[in-house]
């Protein structure tokens, strides 16, 4: 959530910033600005809304003049989305422009303090008591200023500030929230993340908590809060551009959908070596592992529903009890962790704030973290005693879906190579779930090249006002991810329910033309799920099906059936959660909704 974006060099900035802001309007926006220094003052241009309307404000940057400058686009925390709220703030004076991402928490006490120093207030932003303690910290040293300025500051940040007597220095500064620096030809940029910048360097620092950076357009120096100079290693980006556009795609959505039978071959495949699973990157031995008393999953959103999965398989395979839980949660409920659990972290982006935080209270409690993450040198991965990578590629949209693909497969090697260490699982047993999963990229694009049919059943019920998803086991899991999607991005209210909970109350929400999507893919639960559908038929339901290639049964029961190809029992979320996907993005696009950009959410959340 929120994007920054810096630029010192020799171009004019403006455009770069506006180019770099686009890259990351997939972060989630309600408002956009910039702050451009011209030789002469910091000149700052914000509105509230799209960027569109900004870059139409700017005729694409060709009427404010500068060759260093810095930018945002902002989601709303401390104030409504306005102009005024907008970042970039400024210090009375306009000596100093500051971004913002993160949430200071002592703001309200600081702001007080200054206000009783004279300093008057625009807005009702926290990041508003930066821009003014920045200035009254500034003695002519802007590092010095910041040092001064965030030892004082509690809560979460990254900033990047401008000053109009340095007019050839960029500041910058994270804790909790993630920044990373651009490496160019005389020209260097600060931004939330890689897509923003990757046209114009692919050499990187990725920077750690409170290390203070000074841009100047032919260096760059990094400093610890002691003003300690630091040496980092440059990071080079691997990925191409082009990932990160649209390719010829309606939507980075349905495009992110399309390339999941790569995203999961790219997951897996260097994972088996001559029919083993290889974890290079996890270090348990076989001592660590039987010492291993109780594992917890923790995650949000999407990775939690993957992490849900993830528990079933491990369980199964495994034979260690395991505990699926909420970041925001566990975080805050003094969780039962010591040196014989092991806390595997699920995060696409590596920096959500909550899931950070998690992992911290359990390393502080003694517990080994394996963190699963798609961006490589993220926080979470830096911070985890273990990493395996997705290798997804850059995910655009904001609803994830080869993220979650990945990390379902990330899930079912690590249950495999736990299992196979453990003993829990013969070699055997594990071939057979090993070739299912070498199938399933293939199997995978069989349903994407078969989607017409899903297309035309969401061009017939995207009117629907509530829908209910159904699954038991393994379809349960997946449901509640099928739920979220649709509800994410065409913003019609959707629950998932455990289908044997129907009568626990549920069912009184089904009456005539309630569309049901139930999911029935487990042959051990598949006659209960049968019961399950004739339930919300009697009330007058509208049933979608799901299920495995030859249970035509279902057809007996249910108005529409999609069937997935036949896979080992274990694996079929990676297939079933194909048809939801689709489903609720053709939903969408039926209703005419932004569907990579769905309202009030963000990609990355970086604050509780």
């Amino acid at each position: 959530m929120c994007g920054i974006v810096g630029y010192i060099g020799d171009r004019q900035a403006a455009p770069i910033l506006l180019e770099g802001l686009k890259k990351l309007e997939y972060r989630g926006y309600d408002s956009a600005g910039v702050a451009v220094y011209d030789g002469d003052k910091i000149n700052v241009v914000k509105t509230k809304g799209r960027l569109s309307i900004l870059e139409e404000k700017l005729k694409g940057g060709s009427n404010l003049s500068g060759t260093m400058g810095i930018g945002h686009t902002r989601w709303a925390t401390h104030g409504a989305p306005s102009d005024i709220n907008s970042h970039p703030h400024t210090s009375l004076s306009g000596n100093i422009a500051v971004v913002h991402n993160g949430i200071i928490e002592n703001y309200l006490k600081l702001r007080d303090d200054l206000a009783e120093k004279g300093y008057k207030f625009v807005s009702e932003t926290d990041t508003e008591v930066i821009a003014h303690l920045v200035d009254y910290y500034y003695k002519g040293d802007l590092v010095d200023a910041l040092i001064k300025a965030i030892n004082r500051i509690e809560g979460s940040y990254a900033l990047g500030i401008i000053c109009k007597e340095r007019p050839d220095e960029i500041v910058a500064v994270r804790k909790d929230s993630p920044l990373i620096v651009g490496l160019g030809d005389q020209e260097n940029f600060i931004a939330s993340d890689i897509p923003a910048i990757l046209e114009y360097t692919r050499n990187i620092y990725l920077l750690e908590d409170n290390e203070v950076v000074l841009l100047k357009k032919d260096d760059v120096k990094i400093y610890n809060l002691n003003k300690e100079e630091i040496k980092k290693e440059v990071f080079t980006v691997q990925w191409d551009v082009s990932a990160a556009e649209k390719g010829g795609y309606e939507h980075f959505m349905i495009k992110e959908i399309c390339e999941q039978p790569k995203a999961v071959r790219d997951t897996v495949f260097p994972r088996i070596k001559e029919g083993k699973i290889v974890l290079d990157d996890i270090k348990l031995t076989k001592e660590e592992i039987d010492d291993i008393k109780k594992i917890y999953i923790v995650a949000c959103g999407t990775a939690y529903y993957a992490g849900i999965v993830g528990k079933y398989i491990i369980e199964k395979l495994a034979r260690i009890p395991v505990e699926a839980d909420v970041a925001s949660e566990f975080r805050y409920r003094n969780p039962i962790v010591d040196e014989n659990t092991l806390v595997i972290i699920i995060s696409q982006s590596g920096e959500t704030a909550d899931t950070l935080a998690a992992l911290r209270e359990a390393r502080r409690k003694g517990a080994r973290v394996l963190s699963v993450v798609n961006v490589v040198g993220s926080s979470i991965a830096r911070e985890s005693d273990d990493v395996l990578y997705t290798w997804a590629g850059p995910e655009i949209a904001v609803a994830s879906t080869k993220a979650y693909s990945t990390q379902l497969n990330a899930m079912y090697l690590i249950a495999l190579h736990i299992a196979l260490i453990k003993g829990t699982i013969t070699q055997e047993e594990a071939d057979k779930v090993i070739e299912a999963l070498k199938q399933l990229p293939e199997k995978i694009q069989h349903i994407l090249d078969n989607k017409e049919k899903i297309q035309y059943f969401a061009s017939q019920y995207f009117r629907s006002k509530d829908i209910f998803f159904l699954g038991r086991g393994l379809d349960y899991a997946v449901a509640l991810e099928g739920s979220l999607k649709l509800k994410e991005i065409s913003y019609i209210h959707s629950e998932a329910y455990a289908a044997g909970e129907l009568k626990h109350g549920t069912i009184a929400l089904i009456e005539d033309g309630t569309l049901v999507v139930a999911v029935a893919t487990q042959e051990h639960l598949f006659e209960k799920m049968l019961s399950n559908i004739k339930e919300v038929k009697a009330r007058g339901a509208v049933v979608l099906a799901i299920a495995q290639e030859g249970n035509t049964e279902i057809e007996k029961e249910a108005d529409y059936v999609i069937y997935i190809p036949k896979t080992d029992p274990l694996l079929t979320s990676s297939l079933t959660v194909i048809p939801l996907q689709l489903f609720a993005y053709y939903v969408a696009v039926a209703k005419g909704c932004d569907v990579d950009k769905p309202r009030n959410l963000a990609k990355s959340v970086t604050v509780e």
